[in-house]
């Protein structure tokens, strides 16, 4: 399992929401994919980001769905519950710390709001099975998974996301994942340092 923490990777989840945004805000349906999501403090990070750029009656289309290999037994509740010690959040800025946070019965623990618990989708996943978990995705997040599978491994789950993306969703990785020559022709890089890439279709 990867650590990782609240507000992780800020500037490349804010950039891929400046892109992003403007181009799904007016759907009925907005499906985020984040895979690889550990204890779940990347798709409230992305919920919270979104509520933030997209506003209350817009976000109400968003839903995320948060996925991992991970199989220990207490995971998915973890995830699901939203709630975490304090001293996770100190990277979280205050103003949303109070507004999308909850204390927990004076344990010290603080519990993500109902309204955007309601919008993570959990469920564990391997994406080796090659088998995407839905599709329609407007967006897919991929963070600190891509660098433990080999080369030819990468590009048959980049392969995947592709496929589970509507026409013009956005894909998004780590800094050090560069796209695969074989397969750049799947996708449009959006912005010049950071791995965030619009889909492109391809013939049949």
């Amino acid at each position: 399992m990867a650590f990782t923490f609240f507000f992780r990777d800020l500037q490349i989840l804010e950039l891929m929401l400046k892109y992003a945004v403007p181009d799904f805000t007016g759907r009925s349906s907005v499906k985020v994919w984040d895979a690889g999501c550990t204890m779940g403090q990347e798709p409230y990070t992305l919920a919270i980001l979104f509520a933030e750029q997209m506003g209350r009656f817009a976000f109400r289309n968003v839903e995320i769905f948060a996925t991992d290999i991970e199989e220990s037994s207490n995971f998915g509740e973890i995830v699901r519950s939203g709630i975490y010690p304090g001293e996770e959040l100190q990277r979280v800025p205050d103003e949303l710390r109070e507004k999308y946070f909850r204390p927990v019965n004076g344990s010290g623990s603080l519990q993500v709001i109902d309204s955007l618990r309601s919008k993570i989708r959990y469920a564990r996943h391997d994406l080796l099975s090659l088998t995407p978990i839905g599709s329609q995705f407007s967006v897919v997040l991929c963070k600190n998974v891509l660098l433990h599978f080999n080369y030819e491994a990468r590009i048959e789950v980049i392969k995947m996301f592709h496929r589970s993306l509507i026409p013009g969703g956005y894909f998004a990785t780590e800094q050090t994942q560069k796209m695969p020559k074989e397969i750049e022709h799947l996708f449009e890089k959006v912005a010049a340092h950071e791995q965030i890439f619009r889909k492109v279709e391809v013939p049949c």
